[in-house]
């Protein structure tokens, strides 16, 4: 239910973008609907009221992820 929905950001692992209107992209560690905390990565207003589209990850996930960076050539 939409009335249900809750979250809590467990640990904020920092930010790496910053919208005009003051948004931040965000790595977090984030307990949703108080499950076991993921990694999630979103943007969100400054008072963590509102945020936008992310996705959220395992702690695998986030590995294979920095994995495939730390591989991967950039231009």
């Amino acid at each position: 239910m939409a009335d249900d929905f809750s979250f809590k950001i467990v640990n904020s692992l920092g930010a790496f973008s910053k919208s005009k209107s003051g948004w931040l992209t965000e790595l977090n560690l984030v307990s949703w609907g108080e499950r076991d905390p993921k990694y999630d990565i979103r943007s969100w207003s400054p008072d963590h009221n509102k945020m936008g589209k992310g996705i959220t990850l395992t702690k695998e996930e986030l590995i294979a992820l920095k994995e495939l960076l730390n591989n991967t050539e950039i231009n």
